[in-house]
C-alpha cells in the first residue's frame, strides 16, 4: 500500500470511528434514545447544508436516513396502501375536496382515480409529494 493510500486509510480510519462513536452508525438502531439521537442529528445537519446534491455531506444524511427508515420498519410496521388510500388519507387530514387538487387534474381526474378508474402518473405523484412534503415514494 502506497503512503498516500495509507493516509488516506488512516483519515477515513479515525473519521469513521468518531461518527461511530458519536452516532453508533455501524449497527443498527438498538432503541429509541439510538434513534432520536440518529434523527435529531440528520435533521440538525440537513438544515445546515446547502441545497446542493454534489454536497458530500448529503450521504452521509441518506445513510443515517436508511437507518431510520430501517428501525421504523421493524418497529412500527406500515401496512400496505395504494397510492390512491395515500391520497385519501391526505385528502381526509387537511379536509380537502376533489377540486381542491387541481395540481392533478380535473375534479373528474380525482374522481376516476380516487375510484380505481385510473391510476396516479409520475407527474400527478410528484405534485402529491410536494404539496404534501411527503416522498414521492407514498403515492407509488
Amino acid at each position: 500500500m502506497s503512503a498516500n493510500v495509507t493516509r488516506e486509510y488512516n483519515d477515513i480510519a479515525r473519521a469513521w470511528s468518531v461518527l461511530h462513536d458519536a452516532l453508533g452508525l455501524s449497527e443498527r438502531i438498538r432503541d429509541e434514545a439510538h434513534y432520536r439521537r440518529l434523527a435529531d442529528f440528520a435533521e440538525s445537519i440537513a438544515d445546515a447544508l446547502p441545497d446542493d446534491a454534489n454536497e458530500p455531506l448529503w450521504g452521509l444524511v441518506e445513510i443515517i436516513a436508511g437507518q431510520i427508515n430501517d428501525y421504523e420498519a421493524r418497529r412500527c410496521p406500515m401496512p400496505e396502501a395504494s397510492g390512491t388510500d395515500m391520497l385519501r388519507f391526505f385528502m381526509d387530514q387537511h379536509g380537502l375536496k376533489q377540486s381542491d387538487l387541481a395540481e392533478i387534474g380535473s375534479q373528474g381526474v380525482v374522481s376516476e382515480i380516487l375510484a380505481g378508474k385510473r391510476d396516479l402518473n409520475l407527474r400527478q405523484i410528484h405534485a402529491l409529494a410536494a404539496r404534501f412534503g411527503v416522498s414521492a415514494a407514498v403515492f407509488v
